[in-house]
């Protein structure tokens, strides 16, 4: 496990093969067991391989950023995290599903990225139109975007800034 949170690296760049539903099931369940605050299992996570869909979404994202390219770097899949707003910690509980997904898809050979953005997508009556479309609460707060695929890159790891460990 120590090697793969050193080894994983933010993949831009994949191929064109679907993500298979044993690997996508395989990670949704690493995010279904994701520390949350009280264990309040807070947080939904919506997986996108529909390409209508996906497009929709990263073309909501990309209208985020001012931009037409394409932010989730053709990744055939994304798994989007939202949460309940009513959890003070809940943004927080996003954060640690998006660690699982991620640690879970470089275990099983594939690549993921976050996707920022989720929140301003959510927020939007598009967004919000999505949600009730998916039969969700329309007032979940957008975490974040896990893009998943099977990598078409290997990105070297950059080394860690020093002075980053304080021990007491």
């Amino acid at each position: 496990m120590l090697e793969n949170l050193k080894e994983r690296r933010s993949i831009r760049k994949y191929k064109l093969e679907q993500v298979s539903d044993a690997h996508l099931d395989a990670i949704l369940e690493a995010g279904l067991y994701a520390a949350s605050g009280m264990n309040t299992q807070n947080t939904v996570m919506v997986a996108v391989r529909d390409k209508a869909t996906r497009d929709q979404l990263s073309r909501m994202n990309a209208e985020v950023m001012g931009t037409t390219a394409d932010p989730f770097y053709g990744a055939p899949c994304v798994v989007v995290v939202l949460v309940e707003p009513e959890r003070y910690t809940a943004v927080e509980d996003g954060s640690l599903v998006m660690g699982n997904l991620m640690q879970a898809a470089y275990d099983i050979g594939l690549g993921s990225c976050w996707i920022h953005r989720a929140r301003q997508m959510f927020e939007s009556e598009e967004g919000k139109a999505l949600l009730h479309k998916w039969g969700l609460r329309e007032d979940l707060i957008g975490v974040a975007n896990c893009v998943l695929g099977y990598p078409d890159e290997v990105p070297a790891p950059k080394p860690r800034r020093e002075g980053r460990v304080i021990k007491v």
